[in-house]
């Protein structure tokens, strides 16, 4: 999972509407949207957009979940990898024709905002608000499991070590620091090439016993496995809300969805192969796994290079969700979805400090949470996938809401049927996402009545004399 933009979706300058009956935009019916069609003046070429979109997929999971899965189902798990990759084919179809339909940065929140009305939006930036601080700590986790396996520390090294990867982008985050867009893809290219020379220096050494016994436990296992597999495919909507900048949207913006997924697919799923055939039994308990595949190839110091590597796509990849769910919050809190306490720093150009300080604490207690458990990564990811999943539902209901008959509906109703897929494996880690949810709709009709209370008073008062 990349950084994922989003904005709250609700219309600035007043509260959530969560007024009953329909409405245009309301859940009483799907409003108009944007005719479709290019956009003009639109400079993205298909294959720019597909190195957008691989940029957007691939994330610091891939250097971790490999292992996890492994842990959770054995070889089995390469199937949940196979099957999450044929999955993200009508996800990313059904997103990328929403995104050519209806050009708009609000990404998911829109369309869910265009098909539900403003109470499905404001549910979606509460889910992407509160999945960061989980997701946050993980991805520190994630790094600091290579350094903490590359010097020899163990559970408090890798904490003390993902609490420094925390405080540094908190810090550079309140000073205003960012990391540009050119840095990000260097990043992703980086981490594209780790997993490219890990996977061909470590085949070699690969050995088909190693996929036997194929499900040491059981055929179920598979969906746990696919479950946690879920944070290396989120981001196929991340692209969308730059459908505007492709110079023909509905063309280029399929095609590049399209070839980022066969992508992103070989590559995951070579990974995933030479880290079962490779490593065997020890697949499941490797703390470092590209480190222990580097080092079959390059030996024992590779794991240092691996650490150095970690700790620099981790620092990027954790710089961008903070400063993205920082202004992500101080935008609920300017349109009403949040306390308007966090909307200092919604304006271009500011630092939103307030939402920033949210998050960063959040994330710690997360951190210190999962250390006191002695729990370790999973829980964390698994919450931060059910947040995702029910985005995705969301979103894919608007996508068959929205969409004309013919393929891109019926790539819509394909992803409905993964999402449900999702939902059922994502079992009780659902309920993270469902009280966010709740509470988000609870917090909307709670503000748009102390509105109403305050228009009534305002019509009570009469007018001083002249």
């Amino acid at each position: 999972m990349a950084p994922t933009s989003v904005t709250s979706g609700v219309t600035p300058a007043a509260p959530p509407a969560v007024a009953s009956g329909p409405a245009p935009g309301s859940a009483g019916g799907p409003a108009p949207g944007p005719a479709p069609g290019p956009a003009p003046g639109g400079r993205l070429t298909a294959v720019q957009g597909t190195a957008m979109y691989v940029g957007a997929v691939l994330g610091t999971g891939v250097i971790a979940l490999p292992a996890l899965a492994a842990q959770a189902a054995g070889p089995a798990s390469l199937l949940a990898w196979l099957g999450l990759v044929v999955l993200s084919a009508p996800l990313a179809a059904a997103f990328a024709a929403l995104g050519a339909r209806h050009p708009d940065s609000g990404g998911v929140s829109t369309y869910a905002r265009l098909a539900f009305g403003d109470r499905a939006a404001v549910v979606v930036g509460w889910c992407f608000y509160f999945a960061i601080p989980p997701s946050a700590a993980a991805a520190a986790l994630f790094g600091a499991e290579y350094v903490a396996a590359a010097v020899g520390g163990g559970t408090g090294t890798a904490t003390l070590t993902a609490a420094g990867l925390m405080l540094i982008v908190t810090v550079s985050n309140a000073s205003g620091l960012r990391v540009s867009g050119r840095v990000q893809l260097g990043l992703a290219a980086l981490l594209v090439a780790l997993l490219v020379v890990a996977v061909a220096l470590s085949l070699p050494h690969a050995d088909l016993a190693n996929l036997k016994p194929f499900a040491p436990h059981g055929w179920a296992a598979i969906a746990p496995a696919a479950a946690l597999l879920v944070w290396s495919f989120a981001g196929w909507e991340a692209i969308t809300h730059l459908a505007a900048d492709f110079r023909r949207p509905a063309r280029d913006l399929p095609r590049a969805a399209g070839a980022a997924v066969v992508l992103v697919g070989v590559l995951y799923l070579a990974v995933a192969f030479a880290t079962v055939a490779v490593l065997g039994t020890a697949a499941g308990s490797a703390r470092a796994p590209l480190g222990d595949l580097l080092a079959l190839g390059l030996g024992g110091n590779a794991r240092l290079l691996a650490a150095v590597a970690a700790l620099l796509l981790t620092l990027g990849a954790m710089n961008a969700y903070w400063a993205g769910a920082a202004k992500l919050g101080a935008a609920l809190g300017r349109d009403g979805a949040l306390p308007p306490w966090l909307s200092r720093g919604s304006v271009a150009g500011e630092v939103p400090r307030r939402s920033l300080g949210v998050v960063a604490v959040l994330s710690f207690v997360s951190l210190a949470v999962v250390y006191a458990a002695g729990t370790g990564i999973r829980p964390l990811v698994l919450m931060t996938n059910g947040s995702f999943v029910v985005v995705y539902a969301i979103g894919v209901a608007a996508a068959i809401r929205l969409l004309p008959r013919g393929r891109a509906r019926a790539a819509a109703l394909l992803a409905l049927v993964a999402v449900v897929l999702l939902v059922a494996a994502s079992g009780v880690y659902l309920v993270w996402p469902l009280l966010v949810g709740g509470a988000a709709l609870v917090y909307a009709r709670f503000t748009r009545r102390k509105a109403a209370v305050r228009a009534g008073t305002k019509k009570e008062t009469p007018a001083a004399p002249h």
